[in-house]
Parts: C-alpha cells; sequence; structure tokens
C-alpha cells in the first residue's frame, strides 16, 4: 500500500514538495467550494518532480469533456506525464445549484463523458452520437473535437469516484481507480467486491486497478484532541446542499449515528458552523478517519491494506493548523505506513 496527499489550495505547493520528499506516491487537488482541482494542479507541478498529480475529484457538470480532456492533457504535459485524472458526478445540489446541469442517470452520462475523454486524449478527432454528449452539437458540419496537447505519449489514467454500487461496478469497468471518502475497513471491502464485479463484466482483473479511499487525518498522543481537530472539517462536509440529500450524512446514519448526523446537518443548514462542530459524533470520526497515535494509526492502515486499499489518501485539514503541524501529519503517516509493514 502506498499513500497519497490530498491538498487544500493553501499551502499546496509546500505541503507536495514535503510529501514527495517524504516517498509520498500521488498529491491529490480536490474541488469544492474553496478551490478548483487544475489551478492547484497546475502551481504544483511546477514545484515538484517526481510526485503524481490527481484531481480528487474534477465535476464532471462543471466541464465539458472537451474541457476535461484538454486540462488533463494540459496537466499531464506541464507535469511530465505525472497526471492522474479523477472525476465524479457529485451531488444534485451541485449539478443542479451550481451549474444548471441536470443529475438524471448520472451513470449514463458518466459513461458517455469517460468515453469522449479518453478518445480525446489519444490526440484523434472526436465526433460522438451519445445520449448526453452530441459532437458536433444538433448533427451539425461543426469541426470535430480534437486536442493536439504535446504529452509525451503517456496515456493519462482515470480514476472514478464513487460511492453507490452501480457506480462502484462502473469504476471497476471503464476505470483505472476508484477514489472514495469516509470509509471503515468493511466497507472498502464491500466497495472492492463492486468494483471487482465491473472489471469481471468488463474482462478486466483487479491487478492494476488503484482502490484508493482518502481519510480525514489527524495523528498524535492524545485520541480525542486527535478527533476534536477534525470536527469542523467534517461539520463542513455535513453542511453541503440539503441535510436528505447529504453524503455524509448518510454515511453516519448508515453506521449508527443517525440522530447525530441529523443534528450536524441541521445546525450546518442554520449557519451554526461551531455547534455543528461540536455535534459531530466522536465514533464516526474514529470510525471513518485516522487518528490517534503513530501505533494505533499503522494498525487501522493494515486493516485497510487487507480489505483492498492500494493506495491511502492522507486528508489534512486547513481547519486542523498550520503548515508545519501539517507537514508534521504527513511525517506521522509515513512513519505509520512504516511501522505498519503493507508499505508497497
Amino acid at each position: 500500500m502506498k499513500l497519497g496527499v490530498n491538498l487544500s489550495y493553501q499551502g499546496a505547493a509546500e505541503l507536495a514538495v514535503a510529501a514527495e520528499r517524504l516517498g509520498y506516491d500521488v498529491a491529490l487537488a480536490p474541488e469544492g467550494y474553496r478551490s478548483d482541482a487544475a489551478s492547484v494542479l497546475g502551481l504544483v507541478a511546477g514545484r515538484t518532480e517526481r510526485i503524481a498529480l490527481g484531481s480528487a475529484v474534477m465535476q464532471i457538470p462543471a466541464r465539458s469533456p472537451a474541457l476535461a480532456a484538454l486540462t488533463a492533457a494540459t496537466l499531464q504535459s506541464l507535469s511530465g506525464g505525472r497526471f492522474r485524472l479523477g472525476l465524479g458526478v457529485s451531488n444534485p445540489d451541485v449539478s443542479e445549484g451550481w451549474y444548471g446541469v441536470p443529475f438524471a442517470e448520472p451513470l449514463a452520462r458518466t459513461r458517455e463523458y469517460v468515453e469522449i475523454v479518453r478518445r480525446a486524449l489519444t490526440g484523434e478527432p472526436v465526433r460522438y452520437p451519445g445520449r448526453h454528449y452530441r459532437l458536433p452539437s444538433s448533427g451539425s458540419g461543426a469541426a470535430p473535437l480534437h486536442v493536439i496537447t504535446e504529452s509525451g505519449g503517456t496515456p493519462v489514467p482515470v480514476y472514478l469516484g464513487a460511492v453507490g454500487p452501480g457506480n462502484l461496478a462502473l469504476a471497476g469497468e471503464i476505470a483505472d481507480g476508484w477514489i472514495g471518502v469516509f470509509a471503515a475497513p468493511e466497507q472498502v471491502a464491500e466497495s472492492v467486491a463492486h468494483i471487482a464485479a465491473g472489471r469481471a463484466r468488463a474482462g478486466r482483473p483487479m491487478a492494476g486497478f488503484d482502490v484508493m479511499p482518502c481519510l480525514a487525518t489527524a495523528i498524535g498522543k492524545d485520541a480525542d484532541g486527535c478527533v476534536d481537530l477534525l470536527r469542523a472539517h467534517y461539520a463542513y462536509l455535513m453542511g453541503i446542499g440539503a441535510p436528505e440529500r447529504n453524503f455524509y450524512i448518510a454515511l453516519a446514519t448508515r453506521l449508527g449515528f443517525g440522530a447525530a448526523a441529523a443534528e450536524v446537518g441541521r445546525l450546518a443548514a442554520e449557519g451554526d458552523r461551531e455547534g455543528a462542530a461540536a455535534a459531530v459524533p466522536a465514533g464516526f470520526v474514529e470510525l471513518t478517519a485516522l487518528t490517534g497515535p503513530v501505533d494505533r494509526v499503522a494498525e487501522r492502515m493494515r486493516q485497510y491494506a487487507k480489505a483492498g486499499v492500494t493506495t491511502l489518501g492522507i486528508m489534512i485539514s486547513a481547519m486542523a493548523g498550520g503548515l508545519e503541524e501539517r507537514i508534521a501529519v504527513l511525517e506521522r503517516a509515513m512513519a505509520a505506513l512504516e511501522r505498519s509493514g503493507v508499505r508497497g
């Protein structure tokens, strides 16, 4: 198992440089309320030499397939072949509320989107008569999509962010890797089973497929204090969109924290961020994050490796400390990986 680091735009370059020095495999840039992925990764590409760079994830409704392909090709060229394209359909609130794009039929939309992006990244002209995407539109005689960026000949791996069984199977079928969030080892094992079903459907083995859940991380001797450092981050994520459609609230509910999760959602919707953070159940954090002393985190890493994880994303919230403390967490996470005995 390898480690990745999830970057905030705040101190992104410095964190990526530190992660590269420590032997991390990939630096990941999310996309949401605070920043887009491409800008952060463009900066990091110019400050690093070896570490892979990944979007985790670029939101499908935010970009046409053509722009996603062009962005991927550009980042692949700028980084010298180190880019990994992570894509995701997001959720109805973001798709419809932010971008005005219907959320209906997300699996079919994702399939067509990835097909167009992959074809465009070959450098050949692309015409695509899909149900959700038609290039050229309306059957016009316009010039076809054609990306001619010089990428050095290295294919861009495609990852999908996925949660439900159908989307996980689709990731196994059409992608090179899966990006997950906030999953206990048992949930990862269930996700891997769905991914494997998709791989089998496509006649492809699991070997070479990257299973990469990204976990909020706070490592230190005070286990309770580490949980407290992550509460604001959890409250932020549990406050995205309508509570009844929020993925993180649904996850907490499935794990047995329904009443507390509903309270977090209510307080976040009312704008009480401090109250929402205080209401985040400690048990939920402990199940779905890496917290506590190095030895405890090492044992958790062994559990994730046994569940099928090939890359473990270390997610360090900018809310949890300054740059020096965040780099120290990177160091402790690598020490835990070494101690776990599962380093790839």
